[in-house]
């Protein structure tokens, strides 16, 4: 009698299982990541955002770096503490303390919906600085976008007189354009490190960067007078948006297409709005909604053509 062929059943069940959990680890990512901006605008509504930007990456950057220690990992070489702090600069002190920094003047929805485009400026930093055409279709997606925005910023028209919401916006720009310049540095210059290990490093850097800005500010608040409302804030970024959903994005970029976990890009912002309407009693406006979409639209135009490129490559 011929044997079941017992190891092909057991690595399919078990290939079922590492799926699944990968479907699980998506579905965190994309809920979590949203409810991180209502969280973060709470948290600015009762001390300096740049302050509360400095203690959460103090914190997150310890924890992740304490954990790697645990493990075992070597510190990073010479060589590689060049681009650690380069990146430590781009994605944290400027992208995470800008934007942190712009929710003090506008909506945690809108400044969902503008973190989103960042893959809009890689196709504009493409078009002044890469040598070979850059597909139609994201020079398509490039343009929806930037409609979607148009669409969205219509209703907001009036708003612009106000100098604070106008900075805000400015914030918010600045923190997608220096998180797209991050994301082209990280590929081109930090790929011979542990990208997980160095994130603890780049985030105990801007920590420290960031508190150390915050403490030239007149509104700075001593550590032990910080309201308990920014501490529930930063206790939750720290927790769920960095180490939890941070570990989670990790396991879903080891067994899920890159397609696949860049949902999370598109569900991030539908979160976000919803969460801050119930809970911070922010207005969704058929422009929003409307205008959400067509940026949305865009933003996975882009994504899918510059998918398609390097995969030529």
């Amino acid at each position: 009698m011929a044997k079941m062929p017992s190891v092909n059943i057991n690595a399919s069940f078990k290939k079922k299982d590492v799926y699944s959990k990968a479907i699980i680890a998506l579905t965190v990512v994309c809920i979590i990541w949203g409810t991180t901006w209502p969280a973060s605008k709470e948290g600015v509504s009762h001390m300096p955002a740049l302050e509360m930007a400095g203690i959460r990456q103090l914190i997150g950057g310890s924890l992740f770096l304490l954990f790697f220690f645990i493990k075992g990992s070597s510190l990073p070489k010479w060589r590689e503490l060049g681009p650690l702090f380069v990146l430590a600069m781009l994605n944290f002190v400027l992208s995470n303390g800008l934007s942190t920094w712009g929710l003090k003047y506008i909506s945690a929805g809108l400044a969902s919906i503008i973190s989103a485009i960042f893959p809009l400026w890689l196709v504009l930093i493409g078009l002044f600085t890469n040598s070979q055409r850059i597909p139609w279709k994201a020079l398509i997606g490039l343009l929806t976008g930037f409609a979607g925005v148009c669409i969205i910023f219509f209703e907001h028209l009036a708003d612009f007189l106000n100098p604070n919401f106008r900075f805000g916006i400015f914030l918010s720009l600045v923190a997608t354009f220096t998180w797209a310049v991050g994301s082209l540095y990280t590929k081109q210059r930090a790929a011979k490190f542990n990208p997980y290990f160095g994130l603890g490093f780049q985030m105990l850097i801007a920590g420290i960067a960031l508190f150390g800005i915050s403490t030239t500010d007149s509104a700075f608040i001593p550590v032990n007078a910080i309201p308990w409302q920014s501490w529930l804030s930063i206790g939750y970024l720290v927790l769920f948006g960095s180490v939890i959903t941070f570990t989670a994005y990790v396991y879903t970029l080891q067994h899920l297409s890159a397609e696949q976990a860049s949902i999370y890009a598109y569900i991030n912002p539908i979160v976000a709005l919803l969460l801050s309407a119930i809970l911070l009693g922010e207005k969704i406006t058929p422009y929003i909604v409307v205008g959400g979409i067509v940026t949305l639209v865009g933003v996975y135009l882009v994504n899918k053509s510059l998918k398609a490129k390097l995969a030529k490559v």
